[in-house]
């Protein structure tokens, strides 16, 4: 038998969801380990994009966690989050210093997240009966439609900033 303990599996399911794109956004997710109780986390915000609520779940699920020796799995429906990661396009986007590429601030502390727990993105088919996604859809279309959305700063103050030149 091996000196290293085996790590603890968690399963990670996450969405997000956007009411207008930009629009009011919020996300799901659903964590669950073996032995443990399952745990949900929600939060809206009054402006951002869906893909940007995509990857701030996974981000947000990950800062989550209180323990690094976790053999994590991320279920997500997002292909824009999952295939960047598991192609290695996120990787060349850091490079070249995300030089013309979409949400670079998230992306920049996904990595930091990546580097350090080094999960294992699964890409599901959304709206398909998904138990844990249809309970994340549920999630993050109800904290998109709260009544106290958080300000998603990096979003609004880009927009405000292209706003006053073009």
């Amino acid at each position: 038998m091996s000196n290293r303990a085996k790590k603890l599996p968690v399963d990670i399911y996450t969405d997000g969801a956007c009411r207008g794109n930009p629009g009011p956004g919020g996300y799901g997710i659903v964590l669950e380990a073996s032995g443990y109780k399952s745990k949900e986390l929600s939060k809206g915000f009054r402006l951002t994009t869906n893909n940007r609520m995509e990857l701030l779940a996974i981000i947000d699920a990950l800062k989550s966690l209180k323990r690094d020796d976790l053999d994590i799995t991320i279920y997500s429906d997002s292909k824009y989050v999952v295939e960047a990661v598991n192609n290695g396009w996120v990787f060349g986007w850091q490079k070249k210093g995300f030089k013309d590429k979409k949400n670079p601030d998230l992306w920049r502390e996904y990595l930091i997240l990546h580097k350090k727990l080094k999960p294992t993105l699964v890409w599901i088919k959304g709206h398909n009966d998904h138990p844990q996604n249809e309970r994340c859809d549920k999630l993050a279309v109800k904290a998109a439609k709260g009544d106290n959305l958080f300000i998603d700063e990096a979003f609004e103050l880009n927009k405000e900033q292209k706003g006053l030149f073009e």
